[in-house]
């Protein structure tokens, strides 16, 4: 018990010492690098149809030989050029955007960059938007968030679907549930409607080392649970309240945009994959990205839209510690 409880003190110590430690460098990296690292913003937009052409024809060129193979190089060149001078302005437009979310849903401020650019162009009613989406999901605000930034496509009358390779589970699902229309791989994990909370505390061990910890508060309940103070039986049936606020909140927002889920039996926390998740209604379709997009090529023009934003070195280290202390400290998380 003695070795516990001195492996206990010496990890709160080496975590303490390495949360300082990292400040201390983002700090001196700050200092270093003033005036000279300047924050990046860039939206880039890539044509799909181009890409999928070009891999057609560089396998075609590879299968073909000698003559044949510069024959197809001239009549490629001759293609292109007709394309160019053919191509529709009334053609139906495709907006591709690919969110990929961690705990903190750290791309949706770039999400509502891409999102923004696309209302500019996207004409309602004959334009769509096709958002890919991975996330096993995260921290409520953000995701709530991303959420309302996909909500701002159906509200003008933009077609939207939601595409779903791998995972979009919990707040990735409650993103995803915004769409008309999710399309799944047959093994994709959706659902996870539940919301999960967890936060140590090291309350005893502090105790046990004769240290005291003071926390003054206004207001009843300021505070529910602590990681260094003592926790009491209100503060954890507050916080425990405050979870089922959540989950109701969650609720609430999926019967919003997909009325028919029986949320009774799917808003447990349990998660399905794409083939057992159509027949709930979770899903719409089961197919992968790449069938979805290569296939909507045919009929329209496809534009993934990407917007970058790069910060200073000192900044991204900074965001990297606090994601770290968050980590260690607890949110409530969708």
């Amino acid at each position: 018990m003695e070795f516990i409880q001195d492996y206990g003190l010496f990890l709160a110590k080496t975590l303490t010492l390495l949360f300082a430690a990292l400040v201390l460098f983002g700090t001196l990296v700050a200092l270093a690098t003033r005036g000279r690292e300047r924050t990046r913003e860039q939206l880039t937009v890539k044509r799909l149809n181009d890409r999928y052409r070009d891999m057609e024809r560089t396998l075609k060129h590879a299968m073909s030989g000698g003559r044949a193979a510069k024959k197809l190089v001239r009549q490629f060149k001759k293609e292109s050029k007709a394309e160019e001078k053919a191509r529709d302005e009334n053609r139906p437009r495709v907006f591709v955007l690919r969110f990929h979310g961690d705990i903190r849903a750290t791309h949706v401020d770039n999400l509502r960059q891409e999102v923004s650019a696309v209302l500019t162009q996207a004409r309602p009613g004959q334009d769509r938007v096709v958002a890919c989406i991975e996330s096993g999901g995260g921290l409520v605000a953000p995701y709530g968030l991303g959420a309302a930034q996909l909500a701002r496509l159906r509200e003008a009358g933009v077609d939207l679907t939601v595409a779903v390779d791998r995972v979009a589970a919990s707040g990735g699902y409650l993103m995803a549930a915004v769409a008309n229309r999710i399309v799944a791989a047959p093994f994709a994990i959706v659902g996870s409607i539940g919301v999960v909370a967890q936060i140590p505390n090291v309350n005893r061990l502090l105790k046990r080392h004769d240290v005291d910890i003071e926390m003054h508060t206004a207001g009843q309940f300021k505070r529910t649970l602590t990681v260094l103070g003592e926790n009491t039986p209100e503060g954890r049936e507050k916080f425990k309240q405050e979870l089922e606020e959540i989950h109701a909140l969650f609720k609430g927002y999926l019967k919003r945009y997909r009325p028919t889920l029986d949320l009774d039996k799917l808003a447990t926390g349990e998660h399905w994959y794409g083939e057992q998740a159509l027949p709930l209604g979770l899903v719409d379709e089961l197919a992968t990205s790449d069938d979805l997009l290569m296939g909507l090529s045919k009929e329209a023009d496809l534009y993934e839209v990407h917007y970058q934003k790069r910060e200073p070195l000192a900044r991204r280290i900074t965001l990297a510690v606090e994601g770290a202390i968050e980590r260690a400290l607890h949110r409530d998380s969708v």
